[in-house]
């Protein structure tokens, strides 16, 4: 699947879902994710819930309903692999850019494990 062609052309809202190492989950509104080649997507962060989750645990899933009238979108099952903070790449992905607060800025990057639809396994019966 092409993911970059996927999430640059088509709308909708995504929520991004954490556990941190004793299991507490947590759940937070993220815009679409930062494409980076086939497997690997970005998201940036601040140092919120999410982030300190993924310090302890670093698995995640995405999900991405798209702007229909039907229930279609994304499930992307995620792993943690690396991140980068205050650079001058996570500032140039920003969508929408903000006056500078001074907070840290983290581009956080994640294998993709696993990409099923919005509903179901993915599998035809």
């Amino acid at each position: 699947m092409d993911l970059k062609h996927y999430f640059e052309e088509t709308e909708g809202r995504g929520v991004l879902a954490t556990a941190d190492s004793e299991g507490k989950v947590d759940v937070a509104v993220y815009s679409r994710p930062h494409v980076m080649d086939d497997d690997t997507v970005a998201f940036i962060m601040r140092e919120r819930l999410t982030h300190e989750n993924l310090k302890s645990n670093p698995h995640a899933a995405y999900l991405f309903m798209e702007k229909s009238e039907k229930f279609v979108g994304k499930r992307l099952f995620l792993t943690k692999v690396k991140e980068e903070k205050d650079t001058d790449l996570a500032r140039s992905l920003r969508r929408r850019q903000y006056p500078d607060d001074g907070e840290p800025l983290y581009l956080v990057y994640f294998k993709v494990d696993k990409i099923l639809p919005l509903i179901g396994s993915g599998e035809k019966k």
